[in-house]
């Protein structure tokens, strides 16, 4: 699903996507409206300007991601600004893509975002990773995943998967430093978060620096 407020823009965009073989299931040029089509339609990937009137980017994110945890959110926009990609994050959306991208890259990105993937515009993965470090070295923080002693166990496998997620590898990358394949990783992936009652590959990353595991 592909909602921008730019008509001509939002066009173009479904029109590659659609082109290059991937369904567009529906487009929404504001925020209530996104929240609306995306309820009826279930993407599983939604491309999301942050600028929508009516309702913003990062809300439409929030709502949609916590009314469907398994959606996938790709932010493309104009912004490069570190506070908008910071928000965008924490609001649920897996990457971040600015507008000046190709189409190559576009398309490389939104199947990137389907299986979970972090995809960020150059230089930006760093920032995310970096505000996670912060956030996690942050005193006095209470979340339910981190009652160590109630934590579920992982298998080795599953630590180690989840030790490269922290790093900011993609699943692409760990399976080849891994030596299995591609669906092995995710399946590792998912049963870590089911284990950790955990909903997206965000909050992954999260819970693996505040353990320390992207220093190890």
């Amino acid at each position: 699903m592909v909602v921008d407020d730019h008509p001509m823009w939002r066009d173009a965009v479904a029109r590659d996507l659609a082109e290059a073989g991937l369904d567009v299931v529906a487009t929404a040029g504001d925020g209530e409206q996104a929240v609306r089509r995306a309820a009826a339609a279930a993407p599983d990937v939604l491309v999301l300007d942050l600028n929508l009137p009516l309702k913003p980017g990062v809300r439409v994110c929030k709502e949609l991601v916590a009314a469907d945890p398994r959606l996938r959110v790709l932010v493309l926009s104009a912004s490069g600004e570190h506070a908008d990609v910071l928000e965008a994050v924490k609001s649920g959306a897996t990457g971040y893509l600015l507008k000046s991208a190709s189409t190559e890259e576009l398309l490389d990105a939104v199947r990137r975002t389907a299986v979970g993937d972090p995809v960020f515009t150059p230089g930006l993965a760093g920032l995310v990773l970096g505000e996670y470090r912060r956030l996690a070295a942050t005193p006095a923080r209470t979340s339910g995943a981190a009652a160590a002693p109630d934590a579920p166990r992982l298998t080795d496998r599953e630590t180690e998967v989840l030790r490269l997620v922290a790093k900011g590898l993609s699943y692409k990358q760990i399976a080849e430093r891994l030596v299995i394949s591609h669906r092995t990783v995710q399946n590792h992936v998912q049963n870590t978060l089911g284990k950790l009652q955990l909903h997206n590959r965000v909050e992954l990353v999260r819970y693996a620096i505040e353990r320390g595991l992207d220093e190890a």
